[in-house]
């Protein structure tokens, strides 16, 4: 999953990493941190920490790897245990590991 902090305005610090679900599914756990549904009330942000109430933007990855809410050009960190899991099968890169840089013709 992509996890944003929003508590610093509309981009914050994000990674990719391994969330679990309560049995009932209205609680999110990263890092031993719970995190609880805005239910749509929340600005630019749609989960909060529950002991925090920190603000945060939570979203399943996507193979682009465009995952924030708003256009960045920072990369978001992964997580070690995801690494190879994330570029592999949702990033789409062979072995996972990203495609070697290409040198610049001209």
């Amino acid at each position: 999953m992509y996890i944003e902090s929003k508590g610093g305005g509309l981009t914050g610090p994000a990674r990719i990493g391994r969330v679990t679900f309560s049995k009932s599914g209205a609680t999110l756990y990263y890092r031993g941190k719970a995190f609880r549904s805005l239910k749509g009330s929340g600005f630019k942000s749609n989960y909060y920490d529950v002991e925090t109430g920190e603000h945060y933007w939570i979203s399943g990855s996507r193979r682009d790897g465009r995952d924030a809410l708003y256009a960045t050009h920072v990369m978001p960190e992964i997580d070690e245990d995801v690494r190879e899991e994330y570029l592999r099968d949702i990033r789409g890169h062979a072995g996972g590991r990203p495609p070697a840089k290409r040198a610049a013709s001209g």
